[in-house]
């Protein structure tokens, strides 16, 4: 079967030149706005990491140089991603600057008394370490005074060792702030839920796929994902009410709390001298997720629409500025005014419109191919779908109030997709793929997609099924104004035709993540890993005293189950260990055993010595690379 990309279909070309009268591409104001106060790009588009390492090169896009979309791209989807290869240093208001275009994400660095305080360090510390270098280039090598975490998402941590050391936390030069619930948050959503969720956003963001017009543009909130390395700094002070501040190095913040919007623990701040208001994530030019592609909880517009209007109410009468961490910022309180407005309308219209539809009976499909914005958010560049979309956002909402279950009771215990698949195949009978190969040729690849996608998972090994499967999602790819939809068809075209790329088991979580998240979090992951077969009929009891921190955790096997309880010992342990969190912290990375921590002395143990060991052989690694689009 062929690799390569395919050229777009003339049912492709035809749809793509529609977007063109149907938007207001007349509107090129964004152009100027992304390059106003520019000081100095990336140098060279290129980040670097340990030993060269390539972490980040804008050069990969190089073809986005031309103003006119090819066929194979939405031009909807070419403008913006054009507008996000603006790059570097930007200057927001003097003592206010932005680094762009270095990550996913932006980092906002505000200059104080005797340093910088830096709001959101990118997604890991060979962006977070660039982006400061590139402001000290150009504004001084001023220490850092404080980081701020806007929310629990890792595009938005990752970088903080690029920024400060754990030594500048705990001998107190860094403040680390953040909002309340941060790292349970993270915990939660980025370490138990972590393997599928990195499988999934392999789609969403399209990180395997060349970078072209005939792959990816784009991830919407910026170009992608950078390739280093994910760390974190633990918070040292937490805000958790509205209306707390905080004078950091002479720079006054206030805080409004925004839980449960964008990300489930994030805020927004506002500085006073600057008159400037830091939306975090919650207003971004596009409609952004209620799910986003890679999982995470529905979020909750109705609130998420209500923040927005709060912060209109605290600090609409006093910005002049607005900035968010990604894209660019707004400047002047009547155009700040109209865009929060049309922001705060934009979530709660889907939310509302897609609860009156299904008071109709209507299904999530249903809703979302009849939910449509008013003219005035659908022609307004920041309300259009490059992130999510008004089609998937529906089913969001639906899924929030009314479950993933559409009440019909056909689709109550349906057979899994394989079996299903045969069974249709087999009552389909001959000419399917003449049938869809003519649909194929109408431009009708939605209904391809669905079709072939069945015969593939009846019959992994059916090639001419693959092939025109992968063939109209790619297809679908060019079409797509989202993103992240293009990514997902174009991916799914991609692994159809060349299989899924191998990749290294995981079941361990990695040693520099370790110290920051709560032993909550950890034993829960380790739960997580249980395989029941090997934990049948056994019931053990340990109890783990870690001195470092003054804590017990108490963790129970029954029922192939592993509960734990944080702050009692068991009445009667089968073992008891003394031990530290960090010396523990290497028995769940795998670089030690418990018997090697017995043998060097960082470990005690009352009891059964053997059971730590054997509970760790009953856990579990996993392939990430798992197929998605044919069967596992």
């Amino acid at each position: 079967m062929p690799t390569a990309p395919k050229p777009a279909e003339p049912a492709t070309a035809v749809a793509n030149r529609a977007v063109l009268e149907a938007l207001p591409f007349h509107d090129t104001a964004d152009f100027a706005e992304a390059q106003r106060g520019h000081i100095a790009p990336l140098p060279d588009g290129v980040v670097r990491g340990a030993g060269g390492k390539l972490v980040w090169d804008l050069g990969d896009y190089a073809f986005l140089g031309r103003e006119e979309a090819p066929p194979e791209v939405n031009p909807s989807l070419w403008r913006l991603a054009r507008l996000n290869m603006a790059n570097g240093l930007f200057e927001v208001c003097p003592g206010v600057y932005q680094v762009r275009g270095v990550d996913l994400a932006n980092m906002t660095i505000v200059e104080g008394e005797r340093g910088v305080i830096v709001i959101d360090a990118l997604t890991n510390a060979e962006a977070g370490a660039a982006a400061l270098a590139l402001y000290r280039a150009h504004r001084g090598a001023r220490p850092v005074s404080a980081l701020v975490y806007t929310h629990s998402h890792s595009d938005h941590y990752g970088g903080a060792a690029g920024v400060a050391s754990l030594a500048d936390v705990h001998e107190g030069r860094v403040q680390v702030i953040a909002p309340d619930g941060f790292m349970e948050e993270l915990g939660a959503e980025m370490v138990l839920a972590g393997i599928p969720m990195l499988r999934r956003s392999h789609f969403q963001f399209g990180g395997a796929l060349a970078r072209g017009e005939r792959g990816q543009v784009d991830a919407g909130l910026g170009k992608r994902t950078g390739a280093g390395t994910s760390t974190l700094l633990p918070p040292t002070d937490l805000i958790r009410e509205t209306g707390e501040t905080r004078v950091v190095d002479g720079v006054e913040m206030v805080f409004q709390m925004a839980p449960q919007t964008e990300a489930p623990a994030e805020m927004h701040l506002y500085l006073p001298q600057h008159r400037v208001l830091n939306m975090a994530e919650n207003t971004t030019r596009h409609l952004h997720n209620f799910i986003p592609l890679r999982g995470a909880q529905a979020r909750d517009t109705r609130v998420w629409s209500n923040a927005i209007a709060t912060a209109m109410e605290l600090f609409g009468d006093k910005a002049e500025i607005l900035v968010a961490q990604h894209h660019w910022p707004i400047w002047g309180r009547e155009r700040l005014l109209g865009y929060l407005a049309r922001q705060r309308d934009l979530y709660k219209h889907i939310h509302d419109q897609a609860l009156r539809l299904a008071a109709h009976g209507l299904r999530p499909a249903e809703i979302s191919e009849r939910l449509e914005l008013p003219d005035s958010l659908a022609q307004d560049w920041a309300c259009r779908g490059y992130y999510g979309t008004v089609s998937h956002n529906a089913k969001a909402v639906y899924q929030r109030y009314l479950s993933w279950y559409d009440a019909n009771p056909a689709n109550l215990n349906p057979l899994p997709p394989v079996e299903a698949a045969r069974k249709l195949v087999e009552y389909l009978g001959d000419g399917v793929m003449a049938k869809a190969r003519a649909d194929f040729a109408r431009g009708e690849y939605r209904w391809v997609v669905q079709l072939m996608n069945q015969l593939v998972f009846a019959d992994p090994s059916n090639d001419e099924a693959r092939e025109l499967c992968a063939d109209a999602h790619e297809q679908l790819g060019y079409q797509a104004e989202s993103a992240t939809w293009r990514n997902a068809y174009l991916l799914a075209a991609q692994e159809l035709r060349g299989g899924v790329r191998a990749g290294r088991p995981i079941g361990l979580l990695r040693g520099d993540m370790l110290p920051a998240l709560s032993s909550e979090v950890v034993f829960d992951w380790l739960a997580v890993r249980l395989v029941p077969d090997r934990a049948a009929g056994l019931h053990w009891r340990l109890d783990w005293h870690f001195t470092d921190r003054a804590e017990v955790v108490a963790q129970n096997l029954e029922n192939a189950t592993l509960t734990q309880r944080i702050g009692a010992a068991s009445a009667a342990p089968d073992v008891s260990v003394t031990t530290t969190r960090a010396a523990f912290e290497r028995l769940v990375a795998g670089s030690a055993s418990f018997d090697a921590l017995l043998a060097e002395g960082a470990a005690s143990a009352t009891g059964d010595a053997s059971v730590p060991d054997k509970l760790f052989a009953l856990l579990d690694v996993f392939q990430p690379m798992f197929p998605v689009v044919t069967p596992t």
